[in-house]
């Protein structure tokens, strides 16, 4: 298990390590297919993928890049942290063959009772740097000397819009 980030050591603009995946392969996307029962023919069949839905090649699937998007912040929270909202826009495919890199970006952090909350900017970028998946997180990490973010993830009060 992985100590968690605490959240006095995190400043505004902190980048965290880039997440690699890939080179894409059709192995993958095939697996993730079935473990998802996402039998959609543009993730699998090239020659559908291209020929009859005119796609530039085979697509790699949405739910996957969510997936990269949440391990990259999980792993970071570590085992005494959470991540508590991930929210991203599908703005461009990727295909089979590219290398994308998962990254984020402190932007702002709120200190609450019992643990802090870190805000992120963060997306998926192929190696042409072409931004794919931008969005926005936030995860809530441990005080230097404070106790784990509790489980379950107790709610937190939100402001009322003004």
């Amino acid at each position: 298990m992985t100590r968690s980030p605490r959240f006095e050591d995190i400043e505004i603009g902190y980048e965290l390590p880039l997440l690699k995946k890939g080179p894409m392969g059709n192995a993958l996307l095939m697996r993730w297919s079935s473990a998802t029962e996402n039998w959609h023919r543009i993730h699998y069949d090239a020659v559908f993928a291209v020929e009859h839905d005119q796609l530039p090649g085979l697509l790699v699937q949405g739910s996957l890049k969510q997936q990269f998007l949440a391990q990259l912040l999980k792993d970071w929270a570590g085992s005494e942290g959470w991540l508590w909202k991930l929210g991203f826009q599908f703005r461009a495919m990727n295909l089979v063959g590219e290398t994308l890199q998962v990254w984020a970006r402190v932007v702002d952090k709120r200190e609450l009772p019992e643990f802090g909350l870190v805000s992120l900017e963060l997306g998926i970028v192929n190696e042409n740097g072409k931004e794919s998946t931008p969005g926005k997180a936030t995860v809530a990490l441990p005080y230097r000397e404070g106790a784990p973010v509790p489980y379950p993830f107790p709610p937190i009060e939100q402001p009322e819009p003004a």
